[in-house]
């Protein structure tokens, strides 16, 4: 998990009471438990003002610990509690263990399992974003959400115009500023033609809000002092513009988390996924694991670094050759984003640009000019 390293191993000793919350959008559940395995659980109004309330009244001087699981809540009772100079650990609820076999589940019991894997020392939190990440991420998820708005109205229209027989106005089938301008002036039946209209202004609104928020997103990124020095050095990257480079920053937060190069690859899905046992060893695809968007486009920014980097396209021809045609492509590309993003993390770590190695662009050219034989 990227960041879990960041902070001092966790000792159950250095602590007295380990409380384990469960937490909707109006209650919490929350058990308190101690060394000696007593164990007090009950029910509260979801608010961190009364849950620190009720610890200062009835574990007076105790040094407690608060853990829960991620949810729709976010992080506004994770802000509460360390505010108050105590230590919470929001924990992914897939890293939580669960007994086979165990057929009843309420917020209560939850709570209770989550302390004693806390007393035992069995969970792991999350890197919680700071303030100014947490707002980036919700304006590059806003682009992605009018993004899919206006290519669901592009599919649309073709559909119904595939479904009635009307030809598109590109032969090529390219959106171009030609295409929508013949769209608006279609002949057609006035409820095909109402339909059409309304999806095409669907389209305009996407598009619009799409240009609003993008010149946010960049606006929020140069006001923001950390934001702006990596987003500089992510732009040498070949291959990344703003649009991938502020979802990076979005996704990672703090270049401090960075532990090792392969971390970032490992945390974007893009590391194959093994099952092995004793001298049996079985790689398949992809863990996929993460944000897919992003992995989407740091796919796309790989065939565009692959012509910009010869270290990367020489890279590129290395995996295609060694697979079988067929896969070939898909097999090599994935391989270099996983290549490109474990650049990205020494970049970042570093904080440095990236540089294109002389020798390596004086090769491509030489290559470049080289008469076939």
């Amino acid at each position: 998990m990227l960041g879990e390293n960041i902070k001092s191993k966790f000792r159950p000793r250095d602590y007295e009471l380990f409380v384990g919350l469960d937490v909707d959008k109006k209650h919490i559940d929350a058990t308190f438990l101690d060394h000696d395995q007593r164990m007090k659980s009950m029910k509260m109004p979801y608010s961190a003002d009364h849950l620190l309330a009720y610890t200062r009244r009835h574990f007076p001087g105790r040094k407690v610990v608060f853990a829960y699981e991620a949810g729709p809540t976010g992080y506004g009772l994770y802000d509460g509690l360390t505010a108050a100079g105590h230590e919470c650990l929001v924990v992914a609820p897939s890293m939580i263990p669960t007994a086979p076999g165990r057929h009843v589940k309420t917020n209560r019991l939850d709570s209770r399992k989550i302390s004693q894997f806390r007393l035992g020392g069995e969970l792991k939190s999350i890197h919680v974003p700071t303030e100014a990440c947490r707002h980036l991420r919700h304006l590059v998820r806003l682009r992605d959400t009018f993004v899919q708005q206006a290519v669901a109205s592009q599919v649309r229209l073709k559909a119904m115009m595939l479904l009635e027989g009307i030809p598109f106005p590109e032969p090529s089938g390219r959106w171009s500023v030609g295409a929508w301008a013949a769209l608006k002036t279609i002949l057609c039946a006035p409820a095909l033609r109402f339909k059409m209209d309304r999806l095409i202004d669907a389209y305009s609104f996407a598009q619009g809000q799409l240009r609003q928020t993008t010149r946010k997103i960049h606006r929020f990124c140069q006001d923001t002092p950390d934001l702006a020095r990596n987003l500089h050095w992510l732009l040498s990257v070949p291959g990344i513009g703003r649009i991938i480079a502020t979802h990076l920053l979005a996704r990672i937060g703090d270049e401090r988390l960075i532990q090792r190069g392969c971390q970032l690859s490992s945390f974007l899905g893009l590391v194959p996924s093994e099952d092995s046992t004793g001298d049996d060893v079985h790689r398949g695809s992809i863990t996929r694991a993460g944000d897919p968007r992003l992995r989407a486009k740091l796919v796309q920014a790989a065939w565009v670094a692959i012509r910009q980097d010869p270290d990367l396209h020489a890279f590129y021809l290395r995996i295609y050759h060694r697979n079988p045609r067929p896969i070939a492509a898909q097999k090599a590309i994935t391989a270099v984003a996983a290549k490109l993003c474990r650049r990205i993390a020494c970049i970042l770590k570093q904080q440095r640009p990236y540089v294109v190695r002389e020798d390596s662009l004086a090769a491509k050219k030489e290559e470049t000019v080289r008469p076939r034989e």
